[in-house]
């Protein structure tokens, strides 16, 4: 990575970390939720983006990150740290046990496995009694946006920093080469199984992290608002966005769309939706590889890069 690039990383980080010092009260918050959607987009990036396996199914991490912490703290009165070791056990458990038969199905079959995943665990867990089946969970409030953020932020420092090691571990390689040939992978000698589920839960991992903080944060917890489907396809559409498989791709993306969605719903509300689809529709068709590869790529091609984005995807 060059010099120039460190530098502005470094600057980025400083002012984020800076901003709850200098910044609103409702700014602090739209951070807190930026943070966290910039990490559920960098962790769904490790499954979707390196492996190429799109999954629909990250939304039960977040929803069992998010029960493994109110569990703890309300039933079992227990501090927000265990219950954020408890919602990761229970995660990544999850991308074990369903990893294995799920993984194996690619392409279309795969989404449409995961997506399904989401449904069934809402049914579950409306049926369980620890989890206040469908009445929810009223955690313990701690008007403390300070401390959010701050875990929001480093959250999600380690999970780019953990992506910026697969570019660079065999680890990563071996994602790689199961995106581009998953038959030529294990020719080559990669155990694709493995690979996939571990990268499936190291996934889960930061996706179930983003989960638990969101949970303490809110303070309430129900199973349609915990496995929201609508929040997996935010993950990725931001993820895309700003480039699937780079290291600050799915970060830009998530930290550009969360400030246009902002803008647009306190600006014009009644239409802020179809503003923001639009918005998506543009980037797919105009930048299909995401705003990373607009920025490595302009100031070599300038404008041209939008017609030959077009004709070489032929659209």
């Amino acid at each position: 990575m060059s010099g120039w690039r460190l530098v502005l990383i470094a600057i980025g980080l400083a002012v984020l970390a800076a901003l709850p010092w200098f910044g609103s009260d409702v700014l602090v918050q739209f951070g807190i939720n930026a943070l966290l959607l910039a990490v559920l987009a960098q962790g769904w990036n490790i499954i979707g983006g390196y492996a190429g396996y799109a999954s629909f199914g990250n939304s039960v991490f977040y929803g069992l990150g998010s029960y493994g912490v109110a569990i703890a703290m309300v039933q079992w009165e227990q501090p927000f740290a265990v219950g954020m070791v408890f919602g990761v056990v229970l995660a990544v458990a999850f991308a074990f046990l369903l990893g294995l038969p799920v993984l194996r199905l690619k392409g279309h079959y795969f989404a449409i496995a995961t997506l399904a995943l989401a449904q069934v665990m809402i049914a579950i867990v409306s049926n369980i009694g620890i989890a206040g089946q469908n009445i929810g969970l009223v955690l313990p409030p701690l008007n403390d946006d300070l401390l959010f953020y701050e875990l929001s932020l480093g959250l999600l420092v380690l999970a780019t920093l953990t992506v910026f090691w697969l570019t660079r571990s065999r680890f990563g390689f071996g994602l790689i080469a199961i995106r581009e040939n998953e038959e030529g992978a294990a020719v080559m000698g990669v155990n694709t199984t493995l690979y996939k589920v571990l990268a499936f839960a190291l996934s889960g991992l930061f996706t179930a992290l983003a989960g638990g903080i969101h949970a303490y944060w809110i303070t309430f917890l129900d199973p349609a608002s915990a496995f929201d489907i609508s929040l997996n396809v935010k993950m990725i559409i931001m993820a895309v966005f700003g480039g699937p498989g780079t290291v600050l791709g799915p970060v830009l993306g998530a930290f550009v769309l969360s400030g246009i969605s902002e803008v647009l719903s306190s600006e014009i509300t009644s239409v802020a939706g179809l503003f923001f689809g639009l918005v998506v529709v543009a980037a797919v068709v105009f930048m299909p590889r995401g705003v990373a590869d607009l920025v490595r790529r302009f100031r070599k091609t300038g404008w041209r890069y939008f017609a030959e984005n077009l004709k070489a995807y032929r659209l």
